[in-house]
């Protein structure tokens, strides 16, 4: 898969997508449990281990099984992808069996009993409300950007393009943390710790095809990485989900030097597909004083890195 990529048919390179560009909710489900599973060792759960006599990776299906007081047969036809008929109360056993985070938790929900969740529209338009826009542009001495399904990038102010470029200059669809951080090389150079803004992507898009299983532009978009991404296909193979509302970033910028900057993520009330993230540095420290550089050159900051040939500034 690996040698070809750009002749690769997208469908084949997500894996999770089927005809009309839906996810196959049942190949989902089976990989997520199986790599679920795969990763916890019997000495994790106070199983015996049996060393070199165990032919298989993790916990075996009885083993699970038996942790979750449920029978073999039934476990396996769950991690078959046959979860139509599962209770809640199963699915919660089998999630604490598997140590599953809460986001894990509820990804398995949304696998394996959609039904319970009442259908949005997947295609519709992600508009960002004038008083949201407003509130950025008051925002002037901290990066602020509103991000939405499939990692687009709604709306930001002017610190956000001074220090993650002028996505202005881009075209819509390239307003997207995905398609920035694989396919723009910059975007490499910028995050010191590239790899785990990478994860934090990959687990977001996992989570938002479980939720939108048959958003045909999100389909798109991980065929299209999974396509010309080799990075991506390997991470995006794990199944990892999680929730990531706060943390902190290292970047290094053309301009300012290193910057180590916290964030923190605010779902908006009106649209939880909308999130509005906001960075800001320890009052005081060499980050704060190279934000209130870049807050003083405004928009001048995604030119003049522009004229470095870093790129990052730009989005180019």
């Amino acid at each position: 898969m690996d040698e070809h990529p750009e002749s690769m048919d997208p469908a084949h390179a997500s894996g999770s997508f089927g005809a009309g560009g839906a996810l196959d909710r049942r190949a989902e489900l089976s990989e997520f449990l199986r790599t679920r599973r795969a990763r916890l060792k019997p000495q994790d759960v106070g199983l015996p281990d049996f060393g070199r006599h165990r032919r298989v990776p993790g916990l075996r299906r009885e083993e699970l099984a038996q942790l979750a007081g449920v029978s073999v047969a039934y476990y396996t036809r769950l991690e078959q992808g046959n979860g139509q008929n599962v209770s809640a109360e199963v699915l919660d056993a089998i999630a604490r069996a598997l140590r599953l985070t809460n986001a894990e938790h509820a990804h398995l929900t949304h696998l394996a009993k959609p039904k319970q969740h009442k259908k949005k529209p997947s295609a519709r338009t992600q508009a960002v409300r004038g008083t949201l826009r407003q509130l950025l542009d008051t925002m002037d001495g901290v990066p602020a950007y509103i991000a939405g399904r499939r990692t687009d990038i709604l709306a930001w102010n002017t610190m956000t393009a001074s220090l993650f470029g002028d996505w202005a200059e881009l075209p819509p669809q390239d307003r997207n943390w995905a398609r920035l951080v694989f396919l723009r090389p910059e975007y490499h150079d910028l995050f010191l710790d590239w790899e785990q803004k990478a994860i934090d992507i990959v687990c977001h898009l996992r989570m938002d095809a479980g939720c939108y299983p048959e958003d045909p532009r999100l389909s798109a978009l991980v065929g299209e990485l999974s396509v010309k991404s080799e990075e991506f296909r390997r991470l995006w193979a794990t199944h990892d989900v999680k929730e990531k509302s706060f943390g902190v970033k290292r970047f290094r910028h053309p301009l300012v030097g290193e910057l180590t900057l916290n964030f923190e993520s605010f779902a908006l009330p009106d649209d939880g597909d909308q999130m509005l993230i906001v960075y800001h540095a320890e009052p005081g420290s060499p980050s704060a004083e190279g934000l209130r550089l870049l807050a003083s050159w405004g928009r001048d900051a995604a030119k003049a890195g522009t004229d470095t040939g870093a790129g990052a500034a730009t989005g180019s």
